[in-house]
């Protein structure tokens, strides 16, 4: 599975009616792949997935596959927290032609070690997909601890993980103790450097959508031995990176993607629009990015 330097995990567009807008969904991928974005993942966190329906994840995901037409890889977040269910998805994403799958841990049932490992074991069983997991404690309430990842990194078609415990100490012993073609992503960007610094391969971001140049600048400086300079370019994405989670994900980003331009309409209860002192925070950090910018 080879996810590039940003998988960026895609936010759903909605029309004023509240249902997913193609139209916007086209003009959203072209603005990605041109602007610092090697793979998407659709009906990931960002995208919604709690409030998509199961019949909308499928329709969705292939008009991006057929949208997309191979010019990135596209993947498809299949994981619930029911094991048929997630099979059902897994099954339809590999039908619509999607290069990947995304499971993410389940959540409200609070699994111990030994069922999440029975549950991915499950999916990656009924597909030849290859499959990334992913760790999101802050949201599923169970952490997939390293030794779980470890032994499930040695099934053929477990490629990598997404790794949003915001734990450098946990993604390090997992590239320490996995094969060398097993890949970490940071699943926040605010660590997406420390990561790299320690062996990771990239980032699955929410922030790419609107300075995905920027972040894909950093991470090719940093891999061409440009310490100081990515170091920079970091500094000066933090208070973005800030801003864009200052309000529940996705909220914030679809704001400042209309503010770029990029309408992607807004978003489904519960969750609820921004208020003017939450816009007006996150217009000050971009703002204050852009008269900033060390990308010159």
């Amino acid at each position: 599975m080879e996810l590039g330097n940003i998988g960026t995990a895609m936010v759903t567009p909605f029309s004023p009616e509240g249902t997913i807008d193609f139209k916007k969904t086209a003009d959203l991928l072209e603005h990605l792949i041109a602007n610092g974005t090697d793979s998407v993942v659709v009906s990931g966190t960002t995208g919604e997935s709690p409030t998509v329906t199961e019949a909308e994840k499928k329709e969705l995901l292939d008009f991006v596959v057929k949208t997309v037409n191979k010019r990135i890889p596209v993947i498809a977040g299949t994981g619930t927290n029911g094991t048929a269910e997630s099979i059902d998805l897994t099954k339809a994403a590999e039908s619509a032609g999607a290069d990947g799958i995304m499971l993410v841990t389940p959540y409200y049932n609070r699994p111990d070690q030994q069922g999440m490992y029975a549950h991915f074991a499950a999916i990656a069983n009924e597909t030849k997909l290859p499959v990334l997991l992913y760790n999101i404690p802050s949201r599923s309430v169970v952490n997939l601890l390293p030794e779980t990842i470890i032994e499930l990194s040695k099934i053929d078609n477990i490629k990598a993980v997404k790794e949003a415990s915001g734990s450098l100490e946990q993604m390090a012993a997992i590239i320490e103790n996995t094969a060398d073609d097993f890949q970490v992503y940071s699943g926040d960007d605010s660590l997406t450097l420390p990561l790299l610094a320690v062996g990771g391969r990239g980032i699955i971001s929410v922030s790419a959508h609107v300075v995905g140049n920027e972040m894909q600048q950093m991470i090719q400086a940093f891999q061409k031995g440009g310490m100081k300079e990515a170091a920079k370019i970091h500094r000066a994405l933090l208070p973005v990176f800030s801003a864009l989670f200052s309000a529940p994900n996705p909220v914030p980003v679809k704001y400042a993607l209309k503010k770029a331009g990029i309408s992607v309409g807004g978003v489904r209860l519960p969750l609820v629009e921004l208020e003017p002192e939450q816009t007006a925070l996150i217009d000050l950090a971009l703002e204050n990015f852009k008269k900033n910018q060390l990308i010159l």
